[in-house]
């Protein structure tokens, strides 16, 4: 029997569960920019109290590893670090887009390809695509989007575009079998809790020193303005 507590700091939404064999418990979930830092400890005590468990009665951690946000992945990847050292909990890491594509992938016939994106700049977004069964198709990467994007794979099959990325690639992508969703989709640890519940049935824990979040690319800060 597997008590997992899920978290999700990739993008703007902040959000914990707990999962039960797969059964999700508890959940919360915060829509505020910003809150991360300030909430997630406590989001994390909330929802496994509410669970009716205690911290020590998980079985491991699980958090959203990327990519995302670089200082919400580093808020979310700290928090369940430490969590796992305090706790001697294993640490289950999940890929943000595939647990993206995870909530969409009943609804779409064997036929269809799915494509999470997440905003990165400008016209750039962290995207994969995998079959409906999350079978990767082409690996995680941070793209630039132009007319030429996927069309090798759009002339074969139809792609399903969604997430907070994809809604700035409607214009560029305009093939015939690329279908964007009008409902958001955004990362949530209730994903990740199903698919960390896979994971830790197959023993595949990250080592808690050395994990560091999946990045994809380098932080670019805001350059100090010179006097």
């Amino acid at each position: 029997m597997a008590l997992i507590l899920s978290i999700d700091t990739s993008t703007k939404v902040c959000s914990v569960a707990v999962h039960q064999d797969g059964k999700i418990l508890a959940c919360s979930e915060l829509f505020t920019e910003k809150s991360h830092s300030g909430m997630l400890t406590t989001l994390c005590e909330n929802v496994v109290k509410q669970s009716g468990f205690t911290l020590n009665e998980l079985d491991a951690i699980a958090v959203a590893k990327g990519p995302g946000s670089y200082t919400g992945l580093r808020i979310g990847v700290s928090t369940a670090k430490g969590f796992c050292f305090a706790l001697d909990k294993p640490l289950i890491a999940i890929n943000t887009l595939e647990a993206m594509a995870y909530q969409v992938k009943d609804f779409f016939p064997a036929n269809y390809l799915l494509c999470p994106m997440i905003d990165a700049r400008r016209m750039e977004v962290y995207c994969t695509i995998v079959k409906t069964n999350l079978t990767s198709i082409l690996e995680t990467e941070a793209k630039v989007i132009d007319e030429y994007s996927f069309l090798d794979l759009l002339n074969t099959q139809p792609i399903v575009f969604f997430g907070d990325g994809a809604d700035k690639c409607r214009e560029s992508i305009s093939h015939n079998n690329a279908k964007f969703l009008e409902i958001p989709i955004l990362p949530s640890a209730k994903s990740i809790g199903y698919l960390a519940t896979k994971s830790f049935e197959e023993s595949l824990f990250e080592n808690v020193v050395s994990f560091e979040p999946f990045y994809l690319k380098d932080f670019v800060g805001t350059q100090p303005k010179k006097i």
